[in-house]
């Protein structure tokens, strides 16, 4: 009796619709995955003001910091860093990083308190932000 190599047309069958299977559960849950990522439109105000405290509060509290240059839409401390609003792409960019989305507007001022301490009054408008929010100051270290 000879041996008989090869596949049969039963298991070519069954192979076949196994990857179908397969291939069918993988694209639901691709679909799926895609679908879900594209429900985020807008973004929380409140997640831009925290995103932008958390960055420039840690140029601010760091002792003996300067700020060498200040203007309406940029500020450039001594260590390098550089905050600056472009308006025409609506963020704020800590260097060239982009680490606040959906802003309107944006101004940086810097003064001083009573006490003699530098001060950087910064104040911000998200899109869609119907609050009247007020400026945030920053004293320095």
């Amino acid at each position: 009796m000879k041996s008989q190599k090869g596949v049969t047309l039963i298991s070519l069958t069954i192979y076949v619709i196994a990857m179908t299977i397969v291939i069918a559960v993988i694209a639901r849950l691709s679909t799926f995955f895609y679908s879900n990522t594209t429900d985020i439109k807008d973004i929380e105000p409140i997640t831009e003001y925290t995103t932008f405290n958390s960055h420039f509060s840690e140029e601010v509290n760091t002792p003996d910091m300067k700020i060498l240059e200040c203007g309406e839409d940029y500020i450039v401390f001594d260590n390098g860093v550089q905050y600056t609003f472009v308006g025409e792409n609506e963020g704020i960019y800590r260097n060239k990083a982009k680490i606040c989305r959906n802003i309107v507007a944006c101004k940086f001022e810097q003064g001083t308190n009573e006490n003699g301490k530098t001060t950087v009054t910064v104040t911000i408008r998200v899109k869609n932000d119907n609050t009247n929010r007020q400026p945030i100051v920053y004293t320095l270290k």
